[in-house]
């Protein structure tokens, strides 16, 4: 099994718990070590880059390579304020400003049963803010309040790359019977039975609540909450390659994200808040 690449930011030797900010391939990171667990946020992004309860393997996976600007694939980007690409400049960048821009972080606190860290970015009249909470499960809450005098369109998602033992060796289960659409073959789709994702996948399933990532080789299995969010995403690029992103690490993620908007977008009125949450636990 490979070591998770920001393992080298954790030492035996660090008291818990610590938030410590340091540089990682030309990014700041905060490196987060508690008694319950173990994570890393990037200030590029308000990212959420590495999860690890105590005494578990990772759960989310990052790429080993970050390019020297640009986004880091992996953790859990913030798509924000347009999901994909946005519907009228092509030039503008896929998935929004938000995991391009640096956050601020307003907050950063701990107990016993883990930490809690709230991320804000402002941007011309919009104003979105992540609230983290992490200890033996992990929380993630995006609200977004528009502050402009017209109404504005939204698409957001928290895409989250879950790290997995083998794409070829996992099943999603909790999407049996489901009407969804599938982007790779253009139609819509009904899953019969667990999802196999090692072809490639991209799959949007609407109104879904939780999603379990069975992952026999591991003996582990991941339950996915997106109930906020109108709509479930899973992708996996298959055999396309990833710039920046060997075959080989590509083999170990599959995402499940939460998304809203995603075809025609939230309309947002003025001082309207709209709010997309991502949680996860463990079955087993």
């Amino acid at each position: 099994m490979p070591e998770h690449p920001l393992h080298c930011l954790f030492s035996p030797d660090r008291p818990r718990p610590t938030f410590e900010w340091t540089r990682h391939q030309q990014r700041d990171v905060l490196v987060i070590d508690h008694p319950r667990c173990q994570a890393v946020f990037s200030r590029q992004g308000g990212q959420l880059l590495h999860f690890q309860p105590t005494g578990e393997l990772p759960w989310l996976w990052c790429a080993a390579q970050w390019p020297h600007v640009g986004a880091i694939r992996g953790g859990v980007p913030v798509c924000w304020p347009w999901y994909g690409r946005h519907p009228s400049e092509d030039l503008w960048p896929t998935h929004g400003w938000a995991r391009l821009l640096d956050w601020e972080l307003l907050s950063s606190e701990q107990d016993e049963a883990g930490v809690s860290l709230t991320w804000q970015l402002r941007l011309c009249d919009w104003q979105v803010e992540l609230r983290a909470r992490l200890s033996s499960t992990m929380e993630l809450v995006l609200t977004t309040e528009h502050q402009d005098s017209e109404t504005c369109q939204l698409s957001h998602a928290l895409l989250a790359y879950w790290r997995i033992s083998h794409v070829s060796k996992i099943a999603l289960s909790g999407l049996e019977n489901v009407e969804g659409y599938d982007h790779m073959n253009r139609s819509a789709c009904r899953q019969t039975g667990a999802l196999k994702v090692h072809g490639g996948c991209q799959r949007v399933y609407p109104g879904m609540a939780e999603v379990q990532v069975q992952d026999a080789d591991w003996q582990r299995a991941l339950c996915i909450d997106t109930s906020d969010g109108d709509d479930t995403v899973v992708w996996h690029p298959g055999s396309r390659p990833l710039v920046g992103v060997t075959g080989r690490e590509a083999r170990g993620f599959v995402c499940v994200e939460a998304a809203s908007g995603c075809n025609e977008g939230l309309s947002l009125a003025p001082g309207e808040q709209a709010q997309l949450r991502l949680q996860a636990h463990r079955l087993s």
